[in-house]
């Protein structure tokens, strides 16, 4: 275990240390961090949780990172945080982790109630090499993490019914389970939910379909959006 510490420290500090990761580099990375992951839940009683979401600031080449903190499960607001960092690495799929996640991290580390467990807008585990953003972030805070994504990376499903927590397994390549189509309201598309890191995919489920309230977007990433484009527009109107 203090080897594995110790190594998730050694790339942490290298990628929150100045350094920018090339394309092979990042996929080395994600490759030696997948192992790392863990697909069970470790928390005891859900007290609260969080959600993180991004937004760019084109013509500052900069991207600012919003993160609402919730009670759970009535989903009171406690606290939210924000953080700006530079766009050091490109929009390459499957690689988002390595331009988002160091604004997402900053703004955590900012928070004074470290939330039980964090909601990404993104993939986790359902990824083509397994180690979406909810997995980067989990393992390199070492919290607990659910991927919560619009659309689908990787893998293959069965479409849900069509009423309010219809649900289906998504399934990897090879037939694994990794991670679940939820139908959050009666009519809309799905979104996709895979696991980050210390949860199990039962567990994310449940706790996002008691996140779901009445809009398509579950609370915690549905207001991390609302709170970042806040902010967004609030930093435009200053330059301006």
């Amino acid at each position: 275990m203090d080897s594995i510490k110790k190594e998730i420290k050694e790339i942490k500090e290298r990628l929150y240390g100045g350094w920018t990761p090339s394309y092979e580099d990042a996929i080395a990375i994600q490759a030696k961090l997948k192992d790392k992951v863990v697909d069970k839940s470790t928390f005891g009683d859900l007290k609260t949780l969080a959600g993180a979401d991004i937004a760019i600031l084109k013509d500052e080449n900069k991207l600012i990172a919003g993160i609402v903190v919730f009670s759970y499960p009535a989903l009171e607001v406690i606290e939210k945080s924000s953080a700006v960092a530079e766009e050091s690495f490109p929009y390459i799929p499957g690689l988002l982790a390595f331009r988002e996640a160091p604004a997402i991290i900053e703004a955590y580390r900012k928070l004074d109630v470290k939330p039980d467990l964090l909601v990404l807008d993104g993939q986790g585990i359902a990824h083509p090499r397994g180690f979406g953003i909810a997995c980067h972030v989990g393992v390199i805070l070492d919290v607990p993490s659910i991927g919560v994504a619009k659309k689908r990376l990787y893998g293959r499903y069965e479409d849900p019914e069509q009423n309010a927590g219809d649900w289906s397994y998504l399934l990897s390549n090879d037939g694994g389970r990794i991670g679940a189509v939820l139908r959050t309201k009666r009519g809309t598309k799905p979104v996709f939910i895979s696991v980050g890191h210390k949860v199990d995919i039962i567990t994310s489920l449940e706790i996002i379909v008691r996140c779901a309230r009445g809009y398509r977007i579950p609370e915690p990433t549905r207001l991390a959006d609302r709170y970042v484009a806040e902010l967004k527009k609030k930093r435009n109107a200053a330059v301006e």
